[in-house]
């Protein structure tokens, strides 16, 4: 699995911490930037991140800014990305398990270190479960409440 990694000036010191989980835990990664604390644009980095996804280059990713909303709405504008953002550790379990969420977004002003890498942690190991919720990504992709019904009674 190769993870593509990428923050603002906001999550630059998360970033760096959390190159060093993928490190130690012997994950592939790619970083996309930023390689300072100096005041830059969100969706430069998030874009290259989330194509980078798309295209295959990458499996998954994690977007860090001071809150991880601005990641998350600029990865989200990549057709195929389903970026969320999480501040604790069920959420990241459920955004894997149930929406196939493709890109973990983090804010380092928001949560500590310790339970950043826990969040980190549920969302590289959690699974997509499948089943009624691979209806629900059709669904995401082509829309429509008539085929979300027809979609339903298939998978359950």
């Amino acid at each position: 699995m190769k993870i593509a990694v990428a923050s603002d000036h906001g999550g630059y010191n998360y970033k760096k911490i959390v190159l060093n989980y993928l490190k130690e835990n012997k994950y592939d990664f790619i970083d996309f930037g930023s390689d300072s604390l100096t005041s830059c644009d969100y969706p430069d980095f998030a874009l290259k991140a989330a194509k980078a996804i798309v295209t295959g280059e990458c499996d998954l990713g994690i977007l860090i800014c001071g809150t991880g909303i601005g990641m998350s709405i600029s990865a989200n504008k990549v057709k195929g990305i389903r970026a969320g953002v999480c501040s604790d550790v069920f959420s990241a379990k459920m955004a894997r398990a149930h929406n196939n969420a493709n890109i973990l977004a983090l804010g380092e002003r928001v949560i500590g270190a310790g339970l950043m890498l826990e969040i980190l942690d549920a969302f590289l190991k959690t699974k997509f479960e499948k089943g009624i919720y691979l209806a629900v990504l059709v669904l995401y992709n082509i829309g429509g409440a008539f085929f979300w019904k027809k979609m339903r009674r298939r998978c359950l």
